[in-house]
């Protein structure tokens, strides 16, 4: 009864703020920073969304499932780049600048810029240098070139989610809405066209999927320049002279960052892992159909996970039973409306998948269905996660993410060879209950280890 008492007081509170426009103290500004960040997801799930029923009507299933497969690939060889350092520019900047420690918060950003460019080329060589076994070998799939520009793409992904972090961490929720804005724009208008006319071609597969990726390049190419200008301008202290860090520091840095390097390695198998496994065993239309129901429910976690990020910058300032109060509430009215999301999706399933990618796709009903537990648990969890962060209980997370990784390759293994007795379908549905199993064990760890404090 209590916990509806004070979702409803929340709820009223948060209506009221916004009907006066009140965002003054902590929860004035999570109400702002959080209007901004769910736009801005908004925006994303969105345009993805478009984005991907249009790509998904054009390439239909083969085609589709390839470029699922190489997205997936590249984007797993990207988080190879970050290895803590996203999540150690966020907690230090955000904490020296609520200070006005800018030049201090600035030497933070130095450092860090220095050791994500080397990671930058580092995970670009290494794509490059496996590229044809993964494609040829491993999977056994004509996206060898594809593979090949995604090590372009890498270092402008990486720099475009680098000043994202750092307008995140000084409260700057407002201009990485206008940079999605415009790379969502640019994505709509250039590769849906790109698309249709090389469709039109006889040029083979192989080339088709990697031009798609050139035209992706551009997009982002286009956001980074026009994002490094509005960084330029809008943050104030990347302007000054840096304050080098002393040996101390960069050792505490590391410090901090090092239980991260562990979760980062071991999170890129448990949020790829997936794909990569079904791109291994099963044709191109079944890792579509795989990627379909996944996208709609990233969308959606997305968007109800909009107070995490926010919440990252106002828990980093906040402490003790101040600090307490500040995530009872923010659960409560994440769980709210999680659930509902999730029970709703579950029962329009059918007509979502319809019509969203039509009659091609309706074979990835079932694990639409299957997948609304994730949109009940995930935004809950985001907010475990964040939490975990500002405290700096990094240990603990590589902790769980290790247990939960292990759990999810073994699932994996076991339900795809059981499931492809039957067929790849089933192998898929296999790979479907692994996720969502290792996922709740996953959230269950967090809320225990919260439990023991």
């Amino acid at each position: 009864m209590n916990y509806f008492n004070e979702t409803q007081s929340t709820f009223k509170n948060i209506f009221q703020r916004f009907k006066k426009r009140d965002f003054s103290g902590n929860t004035g500004q999570a109400m702002k920073n959080s209007s901004y960040q769910l736009a801005q997801n908004l925006i994303i799930k969105i345009s993805s969304f478009l984005f991907t029923i249009v790509v998904a009507r054009l390439l239909m299933p083969e085609l589709m499932g390839l470029y699922t497969l190489a997205l997936s690939t590249i984007i797993m060889f990207s988080i190879l780049s970050d290895f803590g350092i996203g999540s150690a520019l966020f907690v230090f900047v955000a904490k020296l600048t609520s200070k006005g420690k800018d030049a201090e918060a600035k030497g933070y950003v130095k450092k860090l810029l220095k050791w994500k460019v080397y990671l930058l080329i580092f995970a670009s060589v290494i794509l490059l240098i496996l590229s044809y076994f993964v494609s040829e070998i491993f999977y056994q799939k004509p996206i060898f070139y594809a593979l090949l520009v995604g090590a372009i793409y890498l270092p402008i992904l990486g720099f475009l989610e680098f000043l994202e972090i750092i307008f995140h961490a000084v409260g700057n929720f407002k201009h990485p809405l206008i940079k999605e804005i415009i790379l969502q724009l640019l994505k709509l208008s250039f590769i849906p066209l790109a698309i249709f006319l090389l469709l039109k071609t006889t040029l083979s597969v192989k080339i088709i999927i990697a031009l798609i990726f050139c035209v992706l390049i551009f997009c982002s190419l286009i956001t980074l320049l026009i994002f490094w200008i509005l960084a330029k301008k809008k943050i104030s202290f990347l302007s000054i002279q840096a304050k080098d860090l002393n040996l101390k520091k960069v050792k505490g840095l590391k410090k901090f960052i090092l239980p991260l390097t562990v979760t980062i390695l071991s999170g890129i198998f448990f949020g790829y892992i997936d794909t990569i496994m079904l791109g291994r065993f099963v044709e191109a239309q079944f890792i579509a159909y795989y990627g379909v129901a996944f996208a709609l429910i990233s969308s959606a976690i997305s968007i109800l996970s909009f107070a995490s990020s926010p919440l990252f910058s106002t828990f980093s300032k906040l402490e003790g039973p101040v600090l307490e109060k500040m995530f009872k509430k923010s659960r409560n009215l994440i769980s709210l409306i999680s659930i509902s999301a999730g029970t709703l999706t579950y029962f329009l399933a059918y007509y979502i998948i319809k019509l969203a990618y039509g009659s091609a796709y309706l074979t990835a009903v079932p694990l639409l269905k299957w997948f609304a537990l994730l949109i009940i648990i995930l935004p809950i969890n985001s907010l475990y996660t964040t939490y975990f962060f500002v405290q700096k209980r990094t240990a603990i997370m590589a902790k769980i993410i290790i247990l939960t990784t292990i759990i999810n390759i073994v699932l994996n293994f076991l339900f795809i060879s059981y499931g492809l007795r039957f067929g790849m379908f089933e192998a898929v549905l296999g790979v479907c209950f692994a996720s969502i199993i290792s996922r709740f064990v996953y959230f269950g760890c967090f809320v225990w280890f919260r439990k023991r404090e």
